[in-house]
């Protein structure tokens, strides 16, 4: 591995880093408005198509959660070996196409097959984002770098539930019977936010590419067959191609990759056998799986970035912790809103006001919350090589008070003032788990190691919170006890928290001896 000019540890940040984050700002701002704009359309979606809470908790978590998180360990492995901004580009006018496609749905099953594809679009956007904004900015900069990035998850969820309300609100009212095509408010919401992704990726295509390790002085040859090697990424995650990347790692790997597949099935057909929906529990079983048989190839295949990705107690910790994190993050956001209009009989006409009142605070919040403990997590880690787990911690327990007060709260006013409170305590542990991750891994590896540490968000938290919230709601009859009954995940995660923790400082002291002793040529 060659050598660039080191950046200086004092080193400020160029003015073109600052544009690259702002404009990955803003691409992540829409990734958001697309992916949680269900929330707010969440009603209109379920009288129009028939649905149960269950199945919003399906279309709004798993079936987008699955295949993100399925196609982000290859797109992942395209961002650590090909231009991460042409990556970008193309994952942006996916899934912004997706989106608007989305408003023609007429069926539940058309509608989750649309939102498979703004997941697969989406896996792009982080993977690449990460990696770039952690060659543009160096170390030090790195967790506030990527917390203003993330905040993108805040604005972007805030602002769409305001977009989506209004947008609502003003159709229905000017289209009572339906508008063009026949098109309600819910499905122009779909189109209104899709469209604009579209001219966003043409101005994200004029981005430079920085020289990959630039902030480490460590450069990385260019990959000589990218495509290839991504095809080959696919054969390791995609089922059933999974079983021809079993069969060339030999007949005892084939062997065992069959023997999970039928284990996964068989917990599969218990789950259905006992009430559960078929296409929740084969979704996740699929992803279970896919993960599984990638694992197994990326072991044989590289076994330096499995050493320290897979092969890291502490990076699995730090994934845990912050994917039971989002259990309950994407569980409270997936429902807010359809718990408040259902609570306090909100009527169509105040659908745009409480879109707002919903949307901005929550936007605001959130944003100060990942930026603030954004800066606290570095602040933290000058100082300790554990301090951003602290943030990991708070952003563990902090939330749970407002969170239940939300849920049983008896004025729409109270409730109001709960929810961005809840939002700014829950979403700062985010900045800090993700530049742990980072940290723990070489500059090469930082896009598999960003695909893997959002598996924790997504298998753990988007598609099982949103969902598990939606089943126990419609069993109970109550949507509040859906939500809080996942607050029995938190004892884990405390467990996941105290074991990072202990392991992280000697995971990253040896990250590059045990690379080495991988076969990592460093």
């Amino acid at each position: 591995m060659a050598s660039l000019p080191s950046t200086p540890d004092g080193a400020k940040a160029s003015p073109y880093a600052w544009y690259v984050l702002s404009l990955l700002l803003l691409v992540y701002i829409l990734n958001f408005v697309d992916r949680q704009i269900v929330a707010i359309l969440a009603d209109d979606i379920k009288h129009d198509l028939g649905l149960r809470d269950q199945d919003i908790g399906f279309l709004y978590g798993t079936a987008f959660g699955v295949f993100y998180a399925l196609f982000g360990i290859p797109l992942g492995r395209l961002a650590d070996s090909w231009h991460r901004v042409r990556l970008m580009t193309a994952g942006l006018a996916l899934w912004s196409s997706m989106t608007a496609l989305s408003g023609f749905a007429r069926s539940g099953l058309v509608l989750g097959l649309a939102r498979i594809g703004v997941g697969i679009g989406e896996a792009t956007a982080s993977p690449a984002a990460y990696s770039l904004i952690s060659d543009w900015f160096p170390k030090r900069l790195r967790a506030t770098a990527l917390a203003l990035y993330s905040s993108g998850i805040y604005l972007g969820g805030g602002l769409s539930l305001f977009i989506g309300a209004m947008i609502v609100q003003r159709w229905n009212h000017a289209f009572p019977g339906g508008g063009p095509l026949g098109l309600v408010g819910w499905q122009a919401a779909f189109l209104a936010v899709g469209v604009p992704g579209l001219l966003v990726a043409a101005w994200v295509f004029t981005l430079r590419e920085p020289p990959r390790g630039l902030s480490e002085g460590l450069a990385t040859p260019a990959h000589p067959a990218p495509f290839l090697a991504f095809s080959e990424e696919l054969l390791t995650i995609v089922p059933p191609f999974t079983l021809i990347g079993a069969a060339r790692l030999g007949p005892a790997a084939l062997a065992r990759n069959l023997a999970v597949l039928a284990l996964v099935a068989g917990v599969v057909a218990l789950l259905v056998a006992l009430g559960e929906p078929i296409p929740q529990w084969a979704a996740v079983g699929i992803g279970v799986y896919a993960v599984y048989s990638w694992a197994t190839a990326l072991k044989r295949r590289d076994p330096a970035t499995y050493a320290l990705i897979l092969g890291t107690p502490a990076f699995l910790c730090v994934v845990l912790a912050y994917g039971l994190n989002t259990f309950l993050a994407y569980a409270m956001a997936g429902f807010a809103p359809s718990f408040l209009r259902r609570s306090f009989d909100i009527l169509p006409e105040q659908l745009g006001v409480l879109g707002f009142w919903i949307g901005a605070p929550v936007a605001l919040a959130g944003f100060l919350g990942v930026t603030l403990a954004g800066r606290v997590a570095d602040a933290l880690r000058a100082r300790s090589p554990v301090g951003r787990i602290h943030v990991i911690l708070f952003g563990c327990l902090a939330p749970l008070l407002p969170m239940a007060l939300l849920f049983t709260a008896d004025s729409l006013a109270f409730a109001l003032w709960m929810l961005p409170l809840a939002q700014f305590l829950i979403c700062g542990a985010l900045a800090a788990a993700a530049a742990t991750t980072q940290d723990l891994v070489l500059p090469r590896m930082r896009g598999t190691a960003t695909a893997a540490f959002f598996i924790g968000t997504t298998l753990i938290g988007l598609s099982l919170g949103p969902y598990t919230a939606g089943r126990i709601a419609t069993l109970t009859g109550n949507l509040a006890t859906g939500v809080l009954a996942l607050f029995a995940s938190v004892p884990v995660a405390l467990v996941a928290i105290i074991g990072a923790y202990r392991l992280l400082p000697a995971a990253e002291a040896s990250k590059l001896n045990r690379a080495r002793a991988a076969g990592e040529a460093v």
